[in-house]
């Protein structure tokens, strides 16, 4: 049984979150989600984060990490025909994507295959001029000393010439 959410009273409050909004509305319709390939997600470091995903019996050739913006889109396709007469097959290598979504300003920094685990790793680098900084208040007698300061620096410079 599903229950809608209503967001509304949140955006009265808020302000440059409807793209969180939409996700939960989106996650909130999406059907039942494959689980296949298993994959982990760890932190790694203070803006660094690892995607593991099992991927058995793929190689490099047939798997695809895609990043496209705030998305990570990771696929995989056997291509060599496998003829045999199996009598059990118990490893999956049907085709598969999955979607993931990131953070503003997340990138990717290097994907590896060894022993069958797709590691991703990725960074979230925070662009300058929007870290946090402080701004300094000012008062009304603080503008007057700046011009005072700045008309005694031109006197000065302006009697250095006639002397010159």
């Amino acid at each position: 049984m599903r229950t809608a959410f209503d967001f509304s009273p949140l955006y009265r409050s808020s302000i440059g979150f409807d793209r969180v909004f939409d996700m939960l509305e989106n996650a909130s319709r999406m059907p039942g989600a494959d689980n296949w390939p298993p994959y982990d997600i760890a932190k790694s470091g203070e803006d660094a984060y690892r995607i593991t995903m099992a991927v058995a019996g793929f190689g490099q050739e047939d798997l695809s990490v895609v990043h496209e913006r705030n998305i990570l889109v990771v696929s995989g396709e056997r291509t060599g025909e496998d003829n045999g007469e199996y009598l059990h097959r118990g490893i999956a290598g049907r085709p598969f994507e999955r979607r993931f979504e990131l953070a503003d300003h997340v990138k990717v920094t290097g994907a590896s295959l060894v022993n069958g685990l797709l590691t991703i790793d990725l960074q979230r680098e925070i662009p300058e001029e929007m870290k946090p900084r402080r701004i300094e208040i000012g008062s009304g007698q603080a503008g007057s000393r700046i011009e005072t300061r700045t008309a005694v620096v031109a006197d000065k410079q302006a009697a250095k010439k006639q002397a010159a």
